[in-house]
C-alpha cells in the first residue's frame, strides 16, 4: 500500500484507518490488538471499495494526477521484459516526454511509446511534466515505421496533459506533426493497442492514441481540454472546474459509453498508485490478450477495421420526439 506524502482529500478516511493500524502494530504479537488490526484491514477494504467506487468526475482526475501513480517508466519494468530506448527524431533533438522502444511482452516483440511525466521535480522539470514537443512525436512515428517494417505490434501508454503549448512547440510545427502521427497510426499495416494509464489530454493524446484497440484504466481520464482549460473558456474561471469535469464526461464509463474506449481496466481497491504492482499485472494481462487476438490478421483488415472504428465515433441519428 501506498504511504506516501500526497494524500487526496477523499482518501482521507482510508489513511485514517491506516494511522490506527500502524498504532496497534506496535503491540506485543498474539494478543488482542492483532484481531483489531485484521477487522480494520477488512474495513479498509470496504472503505477503498466505497469511496473508489463512487468519484465524481473531478474526483477522478485528482487521482488520474496522483503523483504516486505508476507511469511509463514503472510498467516498462514491471510489464515488459529486454526494453530498449530509441532516442532522436533525425531532425532537431530527443523529447524525453515521449519515451520510444522496443520490448518483449510475454512471447511478443512489441515497440513500446509512452508519455513520460518524471518522478522527481527535475525528471518532470526535464520532461516538461509529460507535455510532448513535435520532436516527440516525430521520434514516435519514426519508430513506428521501423515497427511496421519489422511487422511489429506497437504499444502506447498515454499520461499527458497535453502537448507542449509553447512558442518553440509551435514553431516547430506542433499541430501538423500530431496530425501527421494519427494519420500515420490509422495506415499502418500491425496491430496497435493504446492505453491511457492517467490523464489523456487533448492532441497529446491523440497523437499516440489510434489503434485497434483503445482501452483506459477505470480512474484515468480522457478529454479534449483539461477541466481547468474548459472552465476558463466558458466561465472565465478555473473555479468552474467540477462543473467543467462533469460536463466534458471523460471518465472511463463515460466513454465506453460513447464507444470512444473499448475496454476499461480495473484498477485495485483504492487505486493504481496505491498498489503499483498488481495494476502492472492487470495491465499486462489485457496487452497479452488484446495482441493475442490481433496479431496474425493482415495489414489490410487491421488498417480497414481501424478506419471503421473511428468513422464511428460521433455518429447519431435525429429522430422526431
Amino acid at each position: 500500500m501506498s504511504r506516501g506524502l500526497h494524500r487526496l482529500p477523499l482518501e482521507k478516511p482510508i489513511y485514517e484507518i491506516e494511522d490506527r493500524i500502524a498504532d496497534l502494530e506496535t503491540a506485543p504479537l498474539g494478543g488482542p490488538e492483532q484481531e483489531e488490526i485484521k477487522r480494520l484491514r477488512r474495513e479498509m477494504v470496504d472503505v477503498q471499495k466505497k469511496i473508489f467506487g463512487s468519484l465524481d468526475p473531478w474526483q477522478t482526475v485528482e487521482v488520474a494526477r496522483h503523483p504516486d501513480r505508476p507511469k511509463t517508466s514503472d510498467y516498462l519494468q514491471m510489464v515488459f521484459d529486454e526494453f530498449v530506448e530509441l532516442h532522436g527524431d533525425k531532425a532537431f533533438g530527443d523529447d524525453p516526454a515521449l519515451v520510444a522502444g522496443f520490448a518483449k511482452l510475454d512471447r511478443h516483440r512489441v515497440l513500446v511509446l509512452g508519455h513520460q511525466k518524471g518522478k522527481t521535480l527535475a525528471e518532470r522539470q526535464a520532461c516538461h511534466f509529460g507535455c510532448a514537443h513535435p520532436e516527440g512525436y516525430r521520434k514516435a512515428m519514426g519508430k513506428m515505421r521501423l515497427a511496421a517494417k519489422f511487422g511489429l505490434p506497437v504499444v502506447a501508454l498515454i499520461d499527458t496533459p497535453g502537448a507542449y503549448p509553447g512558442v518553440g512547440a509551435e514553431e516547430r510545427g506542433q499541430a501538423q506533426v500530431i496530425a501527421e502521427s494519427m494519420f500515420l497510426m490509422a495506415t499502418l499495416p500491425v496491430p496497435i493497442v493504446c492505453v491511457v494509464i492517467g490523464e489523456g489530454g487533448s492532441g497529446g493524446a491523440l497523437g499516440i492514441g489510434v489503434g485497434d484497440r483503445v482501452a483506459m484504466l477505470e480512474h484515468a481520464y480522457y478529454s479534449v481540454i483539461s477541466p481547468e482549460g474548459c472552465a476558463g473558456i466558458l466561465w472565465k474561471s478555473a473555479e468552474y472546474k467540477t462543473h467543467a469535469a462533469k460536463a466534458l464526461r471523460m471518465r472511463a464509463k463515460d466513454l465506453t459509453e460513447l464507444g470512444v474506449v473499448d475496454a476499461v481496466i480495473e484498477e485495485p481497491p483504492g487505486g493504481a498508485h496505491r498498489d503499483p504492482r498488481q495494476m502492472g499485472v492487470r495491465l499486462k494481462t489485457y496487452l497479452v490478450r488484446s495482441l493475442r487476438e490481433l496479431v496474425g490478421t493482415s495489414g489490410d483488415s487491421l488498417v480497414a477495421s481501424r478506419y471503421e472504428k473511428f468513422r464511428r465515433m460521433g455518429t447519431f441519428l435525429d429522430a422526431t420526439a
